[in-house]
């Protein structure tokens, strides 16, 4: 990695790895995620190791990063029933994403959808070790946090480290912060964000965060509502967002914004207004 900050959105796969990386490119990005797969569908795709490569390459010569992001039917707190097809699905992942040369593969904390506590998070506990049992490669497993529209599970910092500790591989697992899940949650509140800074630091959570996901959120504060908005254009502001993310824990990470596409159908005009926040360190 040669850029800092890296500052990219969400791309299409459409055209295969290689030409995701690319267009990122010419968005004026410096990293991407993008879904491996189907984003609403579990089965498992053959890993095309062709264009994979094309993808690990180019970033490599661009000095690029990306993340990739697990399809909307992973569930981590799934019970036994269903473990056995997330695990495959989450293997699948990982083994494309680490052909394409990415950092690692964004999955949701998981919903308990009715079920005790203690048992979700055994079952996410679980699910994960089954997961990264044998697991040999680079690319870690990114636990996102929750904005609290199924439930109040996954919603602090202290649940994600607990998680991450209490499990068979913790060298294996990552965090991806996302800012509208945050705000959305109580978890991070704008007026003070030296508190979540400091939280972090005190919970070990930022040495172990490898992602941002930079959304602006429609729903105020507290709302758990998870509806992302333009930077700038929702109830964090971008003041707000600047503050935080020019900060040393999330200043060079991988972030990558999950908003509408300009006008122009890509996110230059957003990507080139975050990346004035950092002044000269680009």
């Amino acid at each position: 990695m040669t850029h800092s900050p890296f500052i990219g959105a969400h791309v299409s796969i459409r055209g295969g790895y290689g030409q995701a990386a690319r267009s990122a490119r010419e968005s004026g990005a410096a990293c991407f995620q993008y879904f491996p797969k189907n984003p609403r569908s579990l089965k498992l795709k053959p890993v095309d190791y062709r264009d994979a490569q094309s993808c690990a390459d180019y970033c490599r010569e661009q000095g690029m990063a990306s993340i990739a992001h697990t399809p909307y039917p992973t569930n981590l707190a799934a019970g036994p029933g269903e473990r056995e097809g997330m695990v495959a699905s989450l293997r699948n992942d990982l083994e494309i994403a680490e052909a394409c040369g990415s950092a690692g593969i964004v999955v949701h904390f998981g919903h308990f959808a009715g079920m005790e506590p203690l048992q979700g998070y055994q079952n996410i506990i679980q699910c994960i070790n089954d997961t990264l049992t044998g697991w040999e490669g680079r690319c870690k497993l990114l636990i996102e946090n929750m904005a609290g529209n199924h439930g109040q599970e996954g919603m602090t910092l202290e649940e994600l480290v607990k998680v991450r500790e209490l499990s068979r591989y913790p060298g294996k697992i990552g965090f991806c912060f996302d800012t509208c899940h945050a705000f959305a949650s109580g978890t991070w509140n704008p007026e003070r964000t030296g508190e979540l800074l400091e939280r972090g630091e005190r919970l070990g959570y930022w040495t172990e965060l490898t992602a941002v996901h930079l959304n602006d959120s429609l729903y105020p504060y507290g709302s758990r509502r998870d509806r992302h908005a333009g930077i700038g254009h929702g109830c964090i502001g971008a003041p707000a967002l600047r503050e935080l993310l020019t900060q040393g824990p999330l200043r060079h990470k991988v972030v990558v914004m999950e908003t509408e596409k300009g006008p122009d159908g890509i996110h230059r005009d957003e990507i080139t207004a975050v990346r004035g926040w950092f002044g000269g360190d680009e």
